[in-house]
This record gives structure tokens, sequence and C-alpha cells, in this order.
């Protein structure tokens, strides 16, 4: 079959994108700068830039340095121009955060909010976003949408829940949370929301494992910088993987699986739930924190090497326990490159760099990187 060919509007659209690409990843550069990365002709680019202004999403932001001639005007993106909503919808609580075009994060709050399937608790969703975007003092026609993320596998169309364990939600559907908020509405799932958010803005990392450490493991596989649902839409449920045939009980009814070693609870129990006071104590040595830290560290360095062995890539630790483990990644990347069969070095282990709300913000981010295929 032949190759479909562009019309000229498919170019001119192809073209716009890649420049506002460009300043997306390069901000206030200048057109000469922007015609050489993207490979275009001078009146093109200014043609493109002018369109791109008059639909309010570049600036024009002073001028650089004369080198001899007129001096050139920098150019960036106008990040305000919209917005995105992001839910990170937990056992527990509902994490809610708006971001802007460049993925930076304008406001967060965290309600405690135990999930319910009923009516009333996604009309109590509702409010909160409702409430949320009026503290934001945000224009409603500038929300792209919210995007929602749950702790459950979502069905091909990403549309309806096919499995929930952590929460009453299997059969659910984006319609139950659409209903009462006043936006698009877009299901994630809420590992797979993370690892995309922790790859946004990477110009040099495509391939990448993200392991979740909350209350619940999980994770995501990304290639070629997008993520790998798998056959059955099951792919990254690193929880699940079994690493003490018949130990612990998990809470999926399975024996010995990841979830029941290297799970946030496992630490935070010991301190009435709070993942911060675990790490204070256990920085002044504290015990029950320590034997629990080490013990945890046995379970966790097993499951980044399978990782490792299985995909040959960066892996992220992430979710409640990860964004805590910064001053730890030495002593983590020595411990699983002892491990390694193949190299002995640990630096492809890394720690996100969203420490607060990533399920959220990635979940807001799909909406965002949506709105930029369309430019």
């Amino acid at each position: 079959m032949a190759a479909q060919r562009l019309n000229s509007m498919d170019v001119k659209k192809m073209n716009r994108n890649a420049i506002y690409r460009y300043l997306n990843y390069h901000p206030s550069t200048s057109i000469q700068e922007i015609a050489s990365a993207v490979n275009l002709s001078l009146p093109t680019v200014t043609q493109n830039l002018k369109e791109l202004q008059e639909r309010d999403l570049i600036i024009e932001t002073g001028l650089f340095e004369s080198t001899g001639g007129r001096k050139a005007k920098a150019i960036a993106c106008n990040s305000v121009a919209k917005y995105s909503i992001g839910l990170d919808v937990t056992r527990n609580h509902v994490g809610i955060v708006a971001i802007d075009l460049s993925g930076k994060m304008v406001k967060n709050v965290r309600h405690q909010f135990p999930f319910a399937n009923s009516e009333t608790y996604f009309q109590g969703v509702g409010r909160l976003v409702d409430d949320f975007v009026a503290d934001c003092a945000i224009d409603s026609s500038k929300i792209l949408g919210v995007g929602i993320a749950l702790p459950a596998i979502l069905e091909a169309d990403r549309q309806t829940v096919s499995y929930a364990t952590v929460i009453d939600f299997k059969g659910g559907n984006v319609r139950q949370f659409a209903e009462h908020i006043p936006y698009t509405c877009v299901l994630s799932n809420d590992a797979n929301a993370a690892g995309f958010a922790e790859l946004w803005g990477e110009q040099d990392l495509n391939n990448v494992v993200y392991l979740s450490l909350n209350n619940s493991v999980g994770g995501s596989i990304i290639v070629d910088n997008q993520i790998y649902t798998g056959q059955n839409h099951r792919s990254g449920e690193f929880g699940h993987m079994t690493i003490v045939p018949g130990g612990h009980t998990c809470y999926c009814g399975q024996k010995g699986c990841v979830d029941a070693y290297c799970s946030a609870r496992i630490l935070s129990d010991s301190t009435q739930g709070s993942i911060s006071e675990f790490f204070r104590l256990l920085r002044t040595g504290q015990e029950p924190q320590k034997a629990l830290w080490e013990e945890y560290l046995v379970y966790l360095v097993v499951t980044i090497n399978n990782l490792r062995m299985l995909y040959d890539c960066d892996v992220i630790l992430g979710g409640y326990a990860g964004a805590y483990m910064e001053e730890y990644i030495d002593l983590l990347q020595e411990r699983v490159a002892s491990k390694n069969t193949f190299e002995a070095d640990g630096s492809y282990l890394r720690v996100c760099k969203y420490k607060l709300e990533a399920t959220a913000v990635g979940a807001a981010l799909e909406l965002v990187a949506g709105f930029i295929d369309t430019i």
C-alpha cells in the first residue's frame, strides 16, 4: 500500500508543531536559532510564529544582545496560555494539582476523602475540583481538562476500569466523575501517570522502568517515550511479581508478592502512617525504623535487580517511599550493583524528580501532551 501523501495543511501543521516543541524545550530563543534547529526557512518560521502568537501560545520576552546588526527578538512559549488539572484518587485521599503548559505545578492540595463507589462521593470530588479551580483563580476557558489517576487497571478505551482491589471501582466508568466535573475528563492508571511525569521534558531518556513505592506497589514501562501497556493493559504490575515463594500474603490474595515486602506501608506503619516521620527517625538511627529499613532494602534490591535484568534500562524509584530515597541513592546503587550479573555499576538507578504529587501531575500532563499534539 502506497504511503499517504501529505497535503499542504498537513505540512504546515507539522512545521508549526515542530517549532512549538522546540520552544517548549528551549525557552527564550531567537527566530534564527529556531530556523536552524528545525531546518526550516526564516520566512516559514516567521509565519508560523505569527500564528502561534495570535493564538497566545508564544510571547516575546525581550531582545538578545546585538552581534553587529539588529537585535534579535527573544521568543518563548506562553506557558500560562492553558492549564490542566490532575487528580490522584487513592483509597483515603484525593490529591489535586494544577499545572501549566510547561508542566510546572501551579498549586496543589490533598484532601482526606475516602473512596466510595457512590453518587455522593463523585459529587464530592466535583465540588473539590470546583473549589480548587476557584482558589487557583484560573479562567475556566483556559482549562484543558481533568486527568484522573486511579489505582486500577483500565480497559483499552481508557473509559472503564477492568480491575481494582485497592479501591472498590471494578467496572467503574469515567462518566461517574465527568457527570460532576465541568471539564473533559480522562482516566489514567496511577503508576503509569507518575512514570509519564518523570519523562516529561527529558530529551535524553527514552526508555525507563518506573517503580512506584506507594502504599501499594506498581510501576510503568516506557519505551521510546510511550507507555507500554501490554497485551491485556496490565503491564508494570511489579507489585505482584513473586519474590518470596510462599511468603507474606499480599492484598491480592497471593503469597510472596513484591507489594507485601516493598509497599511504603511496611515503613510507615511503624510511625502511625507517616512516611516522613519514618525517614526522620531513620536518620537518627532509631529503632525499630533502622531494622525495618535494612529488611526493606533486602527485598527492594532484589526487585530492582530483577527489573534491570528484565528491561536493561534505567530504573526510577518513585511513590511515597521513593521520594525520600535521594539521600540513600549511593547505598542503593552499591547494593544493586553487587547483585548484578553483568555490570558493577548501579548508576542506572535514580530517584524520581517529582517528590510531590507525581501521579496527579502525570494525569494532568496527559492532557497537556494531547493539546500540544494539536498545535
